[in-house]
C-alpha cells in the first residue's frame, strides 16, 4: 500500500495558535496537483510564494495512509482511514513524537467524518471533525463549491476558509488553485490536515 507524505519547510510555530505580533491571517494557495510528474497529491505555498507543504501519493490514489513531516523527515500527524460500517469511514489523525508508528493505545488527535444535513431544498454534505474537547464543522467541501468553510461548532466562528484563487484583477485560476486563510488563532497545522482530509474524502488527491 502506497504511503502520501506531507512535508512542510518548517514544523516551528505550526502546531500552536499564533501569538504577538503573528496575530494576523495567514495565507496559502493550494495546488491540487503533485509536484511528482504523473503523481497525484496536492502542493501549498506559502504567501513568498515557496512550497510549504507537499503531498505525494504517486502513481496512486485514495491512500489509506498520509503523513504530516517536518523538514527533516520527522513525523508530525499520521492519518489513517478507518473503515466502519457500510460506505461510512473515519479520518483519524495521530500525532507523532518517535517516527511513523502509532501505539495500539494511543488516542487520535482528531478525527473527521462526513455527515449529511437535512435542509429545505434537500440534504447537503458536511464534514464534522472532533479535536480533544473542540468540535468543528466544515461546510461545502463536498457539495463542488468554490468555497467552504471550517467552522468552531461552540460559537460558530471561522477558523479557516478556502476558496478558488483570483488575481489581483479578480480574473478566477483554474479550478484545481485554491486559496486558504487561516484565522490569528487557528493551530495552522491541524488547519491543513483538514484541508488534506477534505481532498482525500472528495477524492481530489
Amino acid at each position: 500500500m502506497a504511503t502520501a507524505r506531507i512535508q512542510p519547510l518548517s514544523a516551528s510555530q505550526l502546531h500552536e495558535p499564533a501569538t504577538g505580533d503573528e496575530k494576523q491571517k495567514v495565507i496559502y494557495t493550494v495546488w491540487m496537483k503533485s509536484l511528482v510528474f504523473n503523481g497525484h497529491g496536492c502542493t501549498i505555498y506559502d504567501q513568498d510564494g515557496r512550497v510549504a507543504y507537499r503531498v505525494d501519493n504517486y502513481a496512486c490514489t485514495r491512500s489509506r495512509e498520509v503523513f504530516v513531516m517536518d523538514t527533516g523527515g520527522k513525523t508530525l500527524i499520521k492519518l489513517l482511514l478507518k473503515k466502519n460500517f457500510g460506505f461510512f469511514s473515519t479520518w483519524q489523525g495521530y500525532s507523532c513524537c518517535d517516527g511513523d508508528d502509532v501505539a495500539a493505545d494511543q488516542q487520535p488527535w482528531f478525527s473527521v467524518r462526513k455527515e449529511y444535513r437535512v435542509l429545505k431544498n434537500g440534504r447537503a454534505a458536511v464534514v464534522r471533525v472532533a479535536a480533544g474537547d473542540k468540535a468543528y464543522t466544515i461546510d461545502g467541501a463536498l457539495c463542488g463549491s468554490e468555497y467552504y468553510r471550517v467552522s468552531d461548532d461552540a460559537d460558530g466562528a471561522s477558523v479557516a476558509e478556502v476558496g478558488r484563487k483570483r488575481t489581483a484583477s479578480g480574473l478566477a485560476l483554474g479550478e484545481d488553485v485554491l486559496t486558504l486563510t487561516v484565522g490569528p488563532a487557528a493551530d495552522r497545522l491541524l488547519v491543513v490536515g483538514l484541508v488534506v482530509v477534505c481532498g482525500l474524502i472528495s477524492r481530489c488527491i
